[in-house]
């Protein structure tokens, strides 16, 4: 890879490398204001990140600041924007992300559907579905990474207007990467039923990426999940489903599981219950996590997945974060932890919690309709271990132009 150091700044660097400032990517004063902000704001491991929080204000640096944290690489990994969801909100929040996105290695193709609006959504749905459905018709060759900008709702609008199983088999052919979370949920289990396509659940461009300061074990998880072809994530216990659960929930010594690992966001998971767009994997291994969502809330989700039949034939559930669920109202002791052994009670299926994912900062990304081994460790932790997706080579992409 080729490495530019401080010599320039962004905006010269990406001028130098053929990316026009003009095309939405770059917007130096909010880079300067992000670095800038990076000495007033604080990590926290489990703080909520809905994308839709705003973010802080920070003060101006000067350009001689810039140029000295500047290092960024010439962007070669050709990635295309989806925008399935909520409007951005803040062009130079997007602008912010794409600039970090051309540094980190990523040359996107698309940056202007980030300004797009429709009501709260990014663009009408034709507009947004076309993000998709281009691919799959040939009018835009297929990139090797989709990245989702943002969540909130209106993917679901989506489903019928895009030929899933064609975009599936494109995206197998060029071993590309559809990256997001949240409401991108819902493409991702209509990619994987319906084109049998895996996915990665990821950061997105606005919601990580255009963050005042981004958060950097996000980031470089995010990374090594686009290059590492045997992932492999370790578990030390439940703690960010909930502290009153064991990490593996089982009714005998819990065995080593392998299977195709599927799901996301527990509320648009089941939503889609019933539908054509539910992914029906046998010997499957669920994954949820969610976002301010009460235990009863949670609870109640979960059983319609279990009275339409998902957990059938499905050999165990994972739980990621359950941000946000707060104390209940009538008895505070009906709590997640609660709900999940009423789950466990219900399927008899093995329940591993505290799978680092969701709304939460310090995410590890992972695939999605790929194979995952579950084991346990000696400790009292487990292990998940991938395999079976597609992978971008580590030299081509410079991690630190991520939150730089």
């Amino acid at each position: 890879m080729t490495k530019i150091s401080s010599g320039l700044n962004r905006r010269q660097f990406l001028c130098q490398v053929g990316i026009s400032a003009g095309a939405g990517l770059l917007a130096t004063q909010s880079i300067t204001q992000a670095l800038a902000a990076n000495t007033t704001e604080q990590d926290n491991s489990t703080q909520l990140t809905k994308d839709d929080l705003p973010s802080g204000q920070a003060q101006q640096a000067a350009p001689e600041t810039l140029q000295a944290q500047t290092s960024c690489i010439t962007p070669n990994i050709e990635t295309r924007l989806f925008a399935s969801s909520n409007v951005g909100g803040s062009d130079e929040r997007n602008e912010l992300a794409l600039d970090r996105m051309a540094c980190a290695g990523f040359k996107v193709d698309n940056p202007t559907i980030t300004k797009r609006q429709y009501l709260r959504f990014a663009g009408t749905d034709s507009q947004r579905a076309s993000d998709l459905q281009n691919i799959a018709t040939g009018a835009i060759a297929a990139p090797k990474l989709l990245l989702g900008v943002r969540g909130g709702y209106g993917a679901v609008r989506l489903l019928p207007m895009v030929d899933w199983s064609t975009l599936g088999r494109i995206m197998k052919e060029r071993g590309t990467i559809l990256a997001g979370f949240s409401d991108v949920t819902a493409i991702q289990c209509a990619l994987l039923a319906k084109g049998d396509m895996s996915s990665l659940a990821a950061p997105m461009l606005y919601s990580e990426f255009g963050k005042t300061k981004p958060d950097q074990v996000s980031c470089r998880q995010f990374a090594e999940a686009l290059t590492n072809p045997n992932l492999a994530i370790n578990i030390p216990d439940a703690s960010l489903t909930s502290p009153n659960l064991p990490s593996i929930l089982a009714s005998s010594e819990p065995k080593t599981i392998t299977g195709t690992i599927w799901g996301g966001n527990l509320s648009v998971v089941s939503a889609l219950a019933g539908s054509e767009y539910l992914p029906r994997i046998a010997g499957g291994i669920v994954f949820l996590e969610d976002v301010g969502e009460q235990a009863y809330r949670i609870e109640r989700m979960l059983y319609d997945l279990y009275l339409a039949g998902v957990f059938k034939d499905q050999q165990a559930i994972v739980f990621g974060a359950l941000s946000g669920s707060g104390e209940d109202s009538y008895d505070k002791r009906y709590d997640v932890a609660t709900v999940i052994r009423q789950l466990h009670k219900l399927t008899g299926l093995p329940i591993y919690s505290g799978m680092r994912f969701g709304h939460i900062g310090q995410k590890h990304s992972f695939p999605l309709g790929a194979t995952c081994q579950l084991s346990a460790n000696t400790v009292g932790g487990y292990q998940l271990a991938f395999s079976d997706y597609p992978t971008i080579k580590s030299d081509a992409i410079h991690v630190e132009g991520l939150w730089q």
